[in-house]
């Protein structure tokens, strides 16, 4: 029985990762005729950093994951598929997967050929969508779903609609080691002379250990030889973003209530066999956390396993670990009820061996040894039951391999303090042409797209400049300018109506997905002083960016009961200009077709989803099916080219090819997808975006390697070498879509088998 293990992976300071390296080694131990872990199978581990080389792992590591990279899970999937391992183990926890709730792992799984079994160490009460989906997906892809406790077995049976025996039950191990008869940590200052209270763990706030603090008082009353000991390093999360401020804010505490003296920070990661010297050490174990919401605890079970005599809050794990006994519960955030229940063990000797000896001996069937026997059994079960040939694969629509790694670099060059810059001549800017609010929109909605993807610090820092360069083009009575001389001199007074469009349209998609309050008020603050404009507007791109930005502001105040009727009164002129014009071979809202073409069909289709308006609906799909029929019939997309347009009964230009118009054809057709779920709908997004990769008319990359921007655009000659903001945002924001598309391929995969079976 050779195992894969997906999961964190010492030397990474985490708690999956100390569970799954027990995991192995429990399971080795079963096995006494094997000298390494190497033996048994191998890890793919997940790292938190870009750097592959950010950890020192062992030898047991045989393939790393980038949390952000979506094709280090595909290649990862084909490393297993291909290796000679029985069965697959994975640990879950939402956050150390990439993606919106780490939804890039269900690619992985369902790529998967080998039997799987998922420990799921979070079930939360109340997931978000994207959260239940995740967990209902690796149920239906595992052989066996593994809970640590029975409420887990009724949350996943009732919230998560996964049948019982797909459930199995195994409790978190615990180290198999006793007390050593000569405790070195006795003889250690904190310990020494001292009856210890002890927490251990990885700190953060939502382990409550103020509550902790603040009972010292009224312990210390009563028993003045107390110490409060705080075994464990911050939490790296924590340290990155906070540093160490709430272990300061702990200090400061004691401080005030004058128990500085009893309380002491040992700040260093312990490994197991020096942890069970510290857990019968301590008189008192104590898990403050915060809420209910723990459905599994490890350091609660080490302290049992370890016969500590544990006091904690009445979370999930909690309350059936300690029942019968082996350990007393006190409420959440109640300081009072701590300090009660502690003075009550310290005063009876008696009654604290009682719960030590309960613990000792209900953690005798959590030795690691013994849980990794269950989990032997569970994976031969599924080894022998697995059946590949029931499993339909096909390749997915969107192929991770063939999109180039996404970077910000020629977005970066582009931009300075101001703004970005318009134009460039091949990949250098050129600042003689200034900026203009069109592309300044369109690189926030880029920005934004590329922080909701992966929490990226770089476009983090892009946001202000664009948002600001907006705020400055805003004139006073709530329009905007569009174009800015490098010097920072208006151009114009008012812009043109698609750069007024454009602009609310990045405005309602930082109002929708903001990435702080502050940007937010922000953007509210512009988008309503625009509003009176947009009765102004008489052009149908105008109106139609202008749509996409209401509904996009809708979605984050779907009660704005005005807002609704503006956007209802904004898409009758798209459904007039469709009805006046349309014939059996002309379904189209003019009698030309120009640039931007897409964003006609995308307005309707973001307006009916929020109103529900039939009519536009199918306006919507019949205009999309005429224009996928003119650009993509051969196989790949040529859009309308600027030379001339498509006029009703004319011939098709073909030429120049614009990067805007393939931007609207991706964005189109996912918007498609999201309402009516069809996977052809991908499959056409997947072959527009094709078109900045090579697959155009004249089969040439538009996307340049080199310097990470795109091209301008396809002349009869060839490729206009050019790379400027509007080429290359397109391309970027075409590439952030079809990587969010890609998330989904766990759902559209499923619809496209359903089909072929049915």
């Amino acid at each position: 029985m050779k195992i894969a293990y997906i999961s964190t992976y010492p030397p990474r300071e985490c708690g999956i990762a100390t569970f799954n390296k027990n995991l192995m080694l429990a399971i080795n131990a079963n096995f006494p005729k094997r000298k390494t872990l190497l033996e048994g199978g191998f890890v793919v581990a997940l790292n938190d950093s870009e750097n592959l080389q950010e950890y020192e792992y062992p030898e047991d590591v045989k393939y790393v994951i980038r949390q952000n990279h979506q094709k280090d899970y595909i290649r990862a999937a084909n490393y297993i598929n291909t290796s000679a391992v029985d069965a697959v183990i994975l640990e879950h926890e939402f956050g150390i997967y990439g993606g919106e709730s780490g939804i890039y792992i269900l690619p992985l799984i369902n790529r998967l050929e080998k039997p799987l079994i998922s420990i799921l160490h979070t079930i939360l009460k109340d997931p978000s969508y994207v959260q239940r989906i995740i967990i209902r997906e690796i149920a239906e892809q595992s052989s066996k779903i593994v809970v640590m406790s029975k409420r887990a077995v009724e949350f996943l049976t009732t919230i998560y609609d996964i049948p019982v025996e797909k459930i199995q039950i195994i409790e978190h191990g615990v180290p198999d080691l006793e007390a050593p008869e000569e405790n070195p940590v006795k003889t250690l200052t904190p310990f020494k002379n001292h009856r210890v209270m002890l927490t251990f763990g990885l700190i953060s706030r939502n382990k409550g250990l103020e509550t902790v603090v603040k009972a010292l008082p009224k312990i210390v009353a009563k028993h003045p030889d107390v110490m409060y000991v705080i075994l464990g390093n911050t939490h790296p999360g924590v340290v990155k973003h906070s540093g160490e401020e709430y272990r300061d804010h702990l200090k400061s505490l004691a401080a005030q209530l004058k128990v500085s003296q009893h309380l002491c920070f040992i700040n260093k990661f312990v490994a197991e066999d020096e942890l069970i010297d510290y857990l019968t050490a301590a008189e008192v174990y104590v898990t403050p956390y915060l809420n209910e919401a723990q459905i599994t605890s490890g350091t609660l079970s080490y302290a049992v396993g370890a016969g500590a005599a544990v006091v904690s809050t009445p979370y999930w794990h909690a309350t059936e670990l300690l029942a019968d006994d082996r350990g007393r519960l006190f409420d959440f955030k109640n300081s009072d009820a701590l300090a009660e229940t502690v003075n009550e063990l310290l005063d009876d000797d008696a009654l604290l061996n009682e719960l030590k000896e309960n613990a000792y001996e209900y953690g005798l069937h959590l030795r690691w040894p013994v849980i990794g026997s269950e989990f032997i059994r569970v994976a031969q079960e599924a080894a022998a039951t697995h059946d590949f040939s029931d499993k339909i694969l096909k390749n997915s629509i969107v192929d991770p391999e063939v999109l180039p790694k996404f970077s910000l670099a020629h977005v970066t060059r582009l931009t300075d303090d101001t703004g970005i810059v318009q134009h460039a001549k091949y990949g250098i800017p050129n600042l003689k042409e200034g900026y203009c609010v069109d592309d300044n929109a369109r690189a926030l909605i880029m920005a934004l797209m590329a922080y909701q993807r992966n929490g990226s610090q770089e476009a983090y820092r892009l946001l202000p400049i664009y948002l600001s360069y907006i705020h400055y083009m805003q004139t006073e009575d709530g329009n905007f300018r569009n174009f800015l001389s490098f010097d920072r001199r208006y151009l114009d007074e008012v812009g043109t109506e698609d750069s007024f469009g454009r602009t609310i349209w990045a405005l309602g998609h930082l109002i929708s997905c903001a990435a702080s309050n502050s940007y937010r008020e922000f953007a509210l603050e512009l988008f309503h002083r625009s509003y009176p404009h947009f009765k102004a507007l008489r052009y149908l791109r105008g109106m139609a960016n202008t749509i996409i930005g209401i509904s996009l502001y809708l979605q984050a105040y779907p009660t704005d009961d005005g807002m609704v009727q503006e956007l209802k009164r904004m898409t009758q002129p798209l459904i007039d200009a469709y009805d006046n014009t349309r014939s059996d071979d002309w379904e189209w809202f003019e009698e030309s077709m120009t640039y931007d073409n897409a964003i006609l069909p995308l307005a309707l289709l973001h307006s009916c989803e929020i109103t529900g308006d039939e009519k536009a609906k199918k306006i919507a799909l019949t205009t999309m099916a005429f224009l996928d029929k003119l650009t993509l019939s051969n196989g790949y997309l040529s859009p309308v080219g600027n030379d001339g347009w498509y006029h009703r009964g004319g011939k098709f230009p073909t030429f120049d090819q614009q990067a805007i118009e393939t931007m609207a054809m991706v964005l189109m057709h996912f918007q498609a997808y999201q309402i009516f779920r069809k996977p052809q709908y991908i499959e056409k997004m997947f072959l527009s975006y094709k078109w900045f990769l090579g697959e155009n008319t004249l089969r040439a990359p538009l996307y340049d390697h080199e310097t990470k921007g795109c091209c301008d655009g396809l002349l009869p000659t060839g490729i206009n070498r050019n790379q400027g903001a509007e080429s290359t945002l397109a391309y970027l924001i075409s590439h952030l879509t079809v990587l969010k598309a890609f998330e989904l391929e766990y759902e559209y995969n499923k619809i496209e088998e359903h089909v072929k079976l049915c």
